[in-house]
């Protein structure tokens, strides 16, 4: 595997253009598994085959039960600069039910060791929304959390994916399913006391202190084109997305015979304006709106305007003096159908 994405990277070297990569991001699975010589091998073949950015941010996802002092003197010496570690939760009976590797004691024993060991950039998830999180539960999580100096967080609600262990015990009603209405408490709760506590809500499921927005994440959301590395990596050009096969054996065996394996998509101009409405909507800095009407036809604004229109009135979006459209706090509950809305 290894091998497969090193030569994926030489394969692959024409597809970002010469452009400047700001951001090494080793996702899941679990990369934490992988050694120091390993992990350094990737980011020295990304530096050669690439043009990278000389401070370049360097995230590498972990699992509470994979961090050790000496496993993160490890990855510094590797050249990870940030970590992000899936906490979930801190209660023992929640990690379980989500099937996760660690107990309470060790989510909070790895966070007081990456930051022993001297990691300055720090992100942590945090779960909501699910059957066993009561609002006391959730509240306790965060202020769990902000007990240490985590520099940004992401907090999802839970989704139920069809064909999984969990669907099928709320099929057979064995679990009750998400409430909503708890699912809204718990997500209003978390902003106002991240607000509170100094943190930047910069994207629908994103705080940050000052700073320390997520460099990587913030592409996604800026629109700027990415190279995904490996089965299941998607990518972005500008006007395509491209992603990779998820068999192991088959990637392996296409890049071998010098193969990329993917399927691409070429964005249509209506998918490329869709997808503008809804990745600014969901962060802060929201979407400009004369550059977006600069995209769109006199029809088409007049289409967006009325709709828009209406979710101001409702209270969902506001307009700033800066001319730019974001979600309200009430809008941010419904974000996703907001932007469904919205689209041509």
């Amino acid at each position: 595997m290894l091998a497969a994405l090193l030569h994926e990277m030489d394969l692959q070297q024409n597809y970002l253009k010469n452009q400047t990569v700001q951001s090494i991001y080793f996702g899941g699975g679990t990369p934490s598994l992988l050694n120091v010589s390993e992990i350094n091998s990737l980011i020295e073949k990304a530096r050669s085959v690439f043009k990278v950015a000389e401070n370049i941010e360097c995230t590498l996802e972990a699992n509470p039960d994979d961090i050790s002092a000496e496993k993160v003197a490890d990855l510094k010496e590797a050249g990870i600069n940030r970590l992000s570690i899936g906490i979930q939760s801190f209660h023992s009976e929640d990690l379980l039910f989500m099937n996760r590797g660690h107990d309470a004691a060790q989510a909070k024993k790895c966070i007081q060791t990456a930051i022993e060991s001297g990691i300055t950039n720090l992100s942590a998830d945090l779960i909501f929304g699910f059957p066993l999180l009561t609002d006391e539960k959730w509240k306790h999580n965060i202020d769990t959390l902000l007990q240490y100096p985590v520099q940004h967080l992401s907090c999802y609600a839970m989704t139920i994916e069809p064909r999984t262990a969990l669907h099928a015990m709320i099929a057979k009603n064995k679990l009750p399913a998400p409430d909503d209405d708890a699912s809204g408490r718990q997500y209003e709760y978390l902003i106002q006391r991240l607000m509170e506590a100094g943190y930047e809500h910069y994207e629908i499921s994103n705080f940050a202190k000052k700073g320390y927005r997520a460099q990587h994440n913030s592409s996604y959301w800026k629109n700027a084109p990415y190279l995904g590395i490996g089965p299941s990596a998607h990518s972005y050009n500008g006007t395509a997305r491209q992603w990779n096969i998820s068999n192991n054996a088959q990637y392996i065996k296409k890049i071998m015979q010098h193969e990329i394996p993917c399927e691409t998509e070429h964005l249509k101009r209506t998918e490329k304006i869709n997808e503008k409405i809804m990745v600014s909507l969901r962060t802060s800095d929201g979407l400009p709106l004369p550059a977006f009407f600069e995209m769109l036809n006199e029809k088409e604004q007049q289409i967006f305007n009325h709709k828009m229109n209406e979710f101001v009135d409702g209270q969902m979006l506001t307009i700033g003096d800066d001319e730019c459209l974001r979600l309200s706090p009430k809008g941010k509950l419904f974000a996703d159908g907001i932007a469904a809305d919205l689209f041509f």
